[in-house]
């Protein structure tokens, strides 16, 4: 289907029809497949025939969701997982050994830093941390044992944007493998594999699915890749995409540029209603013109996506937080939560929840005070939206 536009193959992409010849994709409920034979399943398990036989590393309905995103992102292939943050774990796994480097971003979700920070430092694998807008540092951190770069752009909560091309011709030089978490833009925005990255991760329960109703992962990248790294792990592991979350996944994606369109819109001019307000000391939105990296986001993503996170002023971190809290606790239409992507609006305290978990000096890196709120656009009107803040504003 390479010939077709995105949004025909976020509808067709990767469709399988069983003997009956559904026109909706089929939901497989199914852990193990029947073999006609002894010797048709022992060569299944040896993989050299294709074919399914067991649902923790073949399954009909997530192998359609897998090649429907590979399709989305202009890549060959695609490997399912449990959640976004099994996703970059099963990248690690897959290609890392006690005594190897990382290079990362320091605006990343806060597990996400965690999981570098502490676990896999724990089996020997360190990481560096870098300010994701500063190419000299991503440069100045490499070693000789470095061998793989992460990078989140839009960052997560501050939206910064980082040159996907400007990394990956760093990544390049030190022989590193390149990997982007894609979450906040999907690849309805933007797509770095054609900007230079060699391997793509989803928290697919976000914005791929689109309605806050299943989790998901992915990890997005060449063949030779995903069957001969990340497969074998991910065999054995088993964090493993369920069939019925793989079909949630698959609905999802058929309506994600039409949301993430219109979620950007809404967010944009959310943004601008904010800038305006006197109590807020500061707007994070790519398509804000007062954005750090504006240019850069024009260039490198379609639109400013459906995230806004926002400074309240205080005099003191104490203050701050107050003042966050009482926007947050006065919302009537944002739901307090901390996943994001949904079709509803979320609002969230950064610093006491998503990346509450990381280090005062982890947080303070990443720019992510206690007056930080981040909020997450969703399909309501703006107006509303706008009056549901300025509830908490005023008190």
């Amino acid at each position: 289907m390479d010939s077709f536009d995105f949004d025909t193959l976020a509808v067709r992409a990767g469709t399988q029809r069983s003997d009956f010849n559904e026109h909706s994709e089929a939901l497989f409920l199914t852990s193990s497949f029947v073999f006609k034979s002894a010797a048709e399943a022992a060569e299944r398990f040896a993989h050299s025939e294709e074919g399914f036989t067991y649902s923790r590393f073949t399954n009909p309905t997530v192998s359609m969701f897998q090649d429907r995103l590979a399709a989305l992102e202009g890549a060959e292939a695609c490997m399912a997982t449990a959640s976004g943050m099994s996703a970059i774990v099963s990248v690690v796994m897959s290609v890392l050994n006690a005594g190897d480097h990382i290079v990362s971003s320091q605006s990343i979700f806060g597990s996400t830093l965690n999981v570098f920070a502490t676990i896999f430092n724990r089996f020997g694998i360190e990481t560096t941390f870098v300010d994701p807008t500063d190419l000299d540092a991503w440069r100045a951190a490499i070693k000789p044992n470095t061998k793989l770069f992460f990078l989140e752009t839009p960052s997560n909560p501050l939206t910064e944007i980082a040159d996907i091309a400007a990394v990956g011709r760093i990544a390049k030089e030190a022989n590193a493998l390149f990997v982007v978490d894609n979450c906040f833009c999907t690849p309805a925005l933007q797509r770095p594999i054609e900007m230079g990255a060699d391997v793509i991760v989803h928290s697919a329960t976000k914005y791929l699915d689109g309605q806050g109703r299943v989790l998901g992962g992915a990890v997005v990248g060449t063949k030779a890749f995903i069957m001969g790294k990340v497969f074998p792990f991910v065999r054995s592991a088993g964090p493993t995409l369920s069939a019925f979350n793989a079909w949630v996944l698959l609905k999802g994606m058929e309506t994600l540029s039409l949301r993430v369109e219109k979620q950007s819109a809404n967010a944009l001019a959310v943004a601008q209603w904010l800038e305006q307000q006197p109590q807020v000391a500061r707007v994070f939105y790519p398509g804000l013109p007062s954005h750090p990296q504006y240019a850069l986001a024009q260039r490198q993503q379609k639109a400013g996506g459906a995230i806004v996170a926002f400074e309240l002023k205080g005099a003191t971190p104490a203050e701050q937080r107050e003042n966050a809290w009482r926007v947050i606790d006065n919302s009537q239409v944002c739901s307090i939560t901390g996943n994001l992507g949904d079709t509803r609006t979320t609002i969230t305290h950064p610093a006491s929840t998503t990346h509450g978990r990381i280090t005062p000096e982890a947080r303070a890196a990443a720019g992510i005070t206690e007056g930080l709120i981040r909020l997450a656009v969703g399909l309501e009107s703006p107006n509303d939206i706008q009056n549901d803040l300025a509830r908490g504003l005023a008190n």
